[in-house]
């Protein structure tokens, strides 16, 4: 179907184009050989004015040999005809004395040189012949047929159809395997598509021994777009895994608790209370995952709304510090701000930012060791607020620090009771970051801290 369309759009316009020039070529030679036969009457009627072939009978011979070199020479027929259209001379001698009364010697005789092709392809080519008070004596009219000029230009077009099938067929070929050269990897690219449509995430184009062109642009962009799918279902399939492994863990502890209770008799009524506190802790920690769970599908969904306002950053970080202080409090750790400009406004929303910033103290406050130091900076220029988190903590492996803002990562891989959490606050802290067309960096050293960078414009528009 390609080839025939190419096909279409260069040999159609090739033909259109050809025929065009055959016929613009017709009528140029036509047109020439008007003038030529109008240049030539006028020549004929200025010798038969100047000789006065038509007083003096005994230049009657020579009139007769005039007219007949001139017919001879042009390959036309020569025509003299006198002031009531009689015919006084003919080159072909067959017309002599008959009344040669056509338009174009009506037109001649009142003065209007003519030159016209008739419709039987005869041109005509009338002047009119003065006498030396320029008087309307007579009329020359010379006639030729545009044969020669039609079998020129059918020699010509002869030539070049044999020319146009000639390239013709080099055009076919051309076509033929320059549609093959883009139909094939094209083809490639949509069975690997097609592929990727039915869930075969592994498929990639082979684009070894393919020049940089437009179509290896194309499998590039395919199979980078077969990577992320592929990404995304290993991610996908990890979530699912992690989520099942989070909500088995609380389940079982109270399927064991409730069994240890029921399968006990005269149990204290301490026991009892023990064991039930120790099942709403768990359900307790079900709910968290659940409700943070739900919270990260509303922000992937941007189903939560976000409201800007202008809101000073200094005071903002200065009550997340004094909100946070129980707890780092509570391991002797040391919590400082630091507040590079003396006011900085940005738009924010200030729930979600608050507790996207808040997961990072808490985080920090979490892997730092006793007596350990966080500091949080908040700098800013004429469009950015930069704020970093800072932590003397255990760190993170420069392996794992692409990997802290997935979901259930923890970077203490026990997933115990001290450190506690769902795993998802990063993730949260991540997707609100970006909802406000920010960034997050990481940097960290094992053993010996971390520090997040969060940047977001100060106005959003």
């Amino acid at each position: 179907m390609l080839l025939l369309t190419y096909m279409l759009v260069g040999v159609v316009p090739l033909i259109l184009f050809t025929n065009t020039i055959f016929r613009t070529m017709d009528e140029y030679f036509v047109e020439e050989r008007k003038k030529e036969l109008l240049n030539q009457a006028n020549i004929l009627s200025g010798k038969i004015s100047d000789s006065q072939y038509l007083y003096d009978t005994t230049k009657w011979n020579q009139f007769n040999e005039e007219i007949r070199l001139i017919s001879n020479k042009g390959n036309f027929r020569v025509l003299v005809i006198d002031a009531s259209g009689i015919v006084i001379n003919d080159s072909s001698r067959q017309d002599i004395g008959k009344t040669y009364l056509v338009q174009e010697v009506i037109e001649a005789l009142d003065n209007k040189d003519v030159s016209r092709q008739q419709e039987d392809g005869v041109i005509y080519a009338t002047v009119s012949i003065l006498d030396k008070n320029s008087n309307k004596i007579g009329v020359v009219l010379i006639s030729a047929l545009s044969d020669d000029v039609s079998t020129m230009v059918g020699e010509i077009r002869n030539q070049s159809n044999v020319l146009f099938i000639m390239i013709t067929i080099i055009l076919t070929i051309l076509i033929y395997f320059s549609t093959r050269f883009f139909i094939e990897p094209l083809k490639n690219v949509l069975g690997v598509i097609i592929k990727m449509s039915e869930g075969h995430f592994d498929q990639r184009i082979d684009i070894r021994g393919i020049r940089h062109n437009e179509i290896t642009d194309l499998a590039l962009a395919c199979n980078n777009m077969a990577e992320r799918l592929e990404q995304v279902d290993t991610s996908r399939q990890n979530f699912v895994s992690n989520v099942s492994h989070e909500l088995k863990t609380p389940l079982s502890s109270i399927k064991v608790l409730s069994e240890s209770i029921l399968l006990q008799k005269d149990v204290p009524r301490e026991t009892y209370i023990e064991f039930l506190e120790d099942i709403t802790s768990e359900i307790d920690r079900m709910t968290e995952i659940i409700n943070d769970l739900l919270t990260l599908v509303k922000l992937d969904q941007k189903e939560i709304p976000i409201t800007f306002t202008e809101i000073e950053l200094n005071q903002l970080i200065i009550d997340i510090t004094k909100r946070m202080k129980p707890l780092a409090d509570s391991k002797k750790i040391e919590l400082n701000y630091i507040l590079l400009k003396e006011k900085v406004l940005a738009d924010i929303d200030k729930t979600k930012f608050v507790l996207a910033i808040s997961n990072l103290v808490e985080n920090a406050i979490k892997y730092t060791a006793e007596k350990g130091f966080i500091t949080i900076t908040v700098d800013s220029d004429h469009q950015n607020v930069f704020l970093s988190v800072s932590d003397t903590g255990i760190g993170i492996a420069e392996e794992e620090i692409n990997k802290i803002f997935e979901r259930f990562y923890r970077v203490d891989k026990t997933r115990n009771r001290e450190t506690g959490g769902t795993g998802l606050g990063l993730s949260i802290t991540h997707s609100t970051i970006l909802m406000h067309n920010g960034s997050i960096k990481v940097s960290s050293k094992e053993q010996e801290g971390t520090t997040f960078l969060v940047c977001i414009p100060l106005r959003q528009t």
